[in-house]
């Protein structure tokens, strides 16, 4: 029979995990091919993905990816993108139409509107995943260069990462969160006009029993 995982396997299993998603950049861009950067750690510490999949972390992610997990370091995978200069988000405000797919698409948070309001992107929070760009319909999403020649990490910081998690953490929470869904005007009024009469039948019960 396989033999079964002991706790120590499992714990040392989590630990890998952690300490693999502790290198990655958290820009939730998806060019790995995994739908968070917590997915792509998991799937690199199972062996189901390998540590070059990672186009914002670069080569010196691969190489941080490497020490973690003890496997050798190969070049960034073509087929995930390229390591390039960091980018930010910039809506033009003439064409922006109040869409809000943008804001749906953001997976940090970091870009702010309402309904056929023009959105602006919170520069210090965007990640540069891109996301939002494809499912603009006007096209009035552009990407900015903001770390001129530097690129991966040395574009980025371990702070910009923890915070770009936290951001990420807190909107899979709120998008997990129940629904409560308010009664409309109508239902309200139907309701305020129940409750009058079973106050009005009170009276008359009381009355009558006097």
């Amino acid at each position: 029979p396989d033999k079964q995982p002991t706790p120590r396997d499992c714990l040392n299993a989590v630990s890998l995990v952690d300490r693999i998603l502790e290198v990655l950049p958290q820009t939730q861009c998806t060019r790995c091919g995994f739908p968070d950067c917590a997915a792509y750690a998991d799937a690199i510490a199972s062996g189901e993905a390998a540590i070059n999949q990672c186009p914002p972390g670069g080569y010196e992610g691969i190489h941080r990816l490497s020490a973690v997990t003890g496997q050798a370091f190969v070049p960034l995978n073509p087929d995930n993108g390229v390591q390039s200069p960091r980018s930010v988000v910039w809506i033009d405000e003439n064409w922006c139409i109040g869409c809000t797919l943008c804001i749906e698409a953001c997976p940090v948070d970091a870009i702010i509107g309402t309904h056929k309001r023009m959105h602006t992107v919170i520069e210090s929070e965007c990640t540069g995943c891109e996301l939002c760009l494809p499912v603009c319909p006007v096209d009035c999403m552009l990407l900015k260069n903001v770390s001129g020649e530097a690129s991966g990490w040395d574009a980025w910081s371990a702070s910009a990462a923890e915070q770009a998690r936290q951001r990420y953490a807190a909107r899979q929470a709120r998008l997990s969160a129940p629904v409560v869904v308010a009664p409309s005007l109508p239902e309200m009024h139907k309701q305020s006009r129940v409750q009058a009469a079973l106050a009005r039948a009170k009276v008359h019960i009381s009355a009558s029993e006097d």
